[in-house]
């Protein structure tokens, strides 16, 4: 066979897709695949975005707010004082549930905001190697 000969053949050969006798069984394998990631990665989110939200909601209750400075009026420091002892309510009550949740003993705010982080540098990486592990695999 001449080269002249071969290209057109070639292309002839590529251009038919041959039927595979299971394809609807491979569509639906991957479909299914498709489907169990999707749930997975909906629970991870969902996980994540919780401890996410418990965290912050903590952090931001370490917060001094300072509203009534030394020139501040007599409105702006009754203000002030309602702004703090509702959110020395809302922090109790906060500390309250993540205590029945068993996160009441994390230590966070005891950390400097550099080690929290690498900390969280350090959790993204190891998630970003579990993943490319897990995808290797599956290849």
């Amino acid at each position: 066979m001449s080269s002249d000969e071969f290209d057109p053949f070639i292309e002839r050969l590529f251009a038919r897709t041959p039927q595979m006798p299971d394809a609807a069984l491979f569509a639906s394998g991957v479909e299914a695949r498709l489907a169990s990631g999707s749930r997975v990665r909906t629970v991870a989110l969902s996980v994540a975005g919780l401890v996410g939200g418990c965290i912050a909601v903590r952090e931001s209750l370490h917060l001094n707010l300072n509203l009534g400075g030394a020139q501040a009026a007599e409105g702006s420091r009754s203000l002030s004082f309602g702004v703090q002892s509702a959110t020395a309510d809302i922090g109790n009550s906060v500390q309250g549930m993540l205590g029945q949740a068993g996160l009441g003993d994390i230590g966070l705010g005891s950390m400097a905001g550099m080690q929290l982080f690498w900390m969280a540098t350090a959790a993204v990486v190891a998630l970003a190697a579990a993943a490319v592990v897990k995808l290797s695999q599956q290849a």
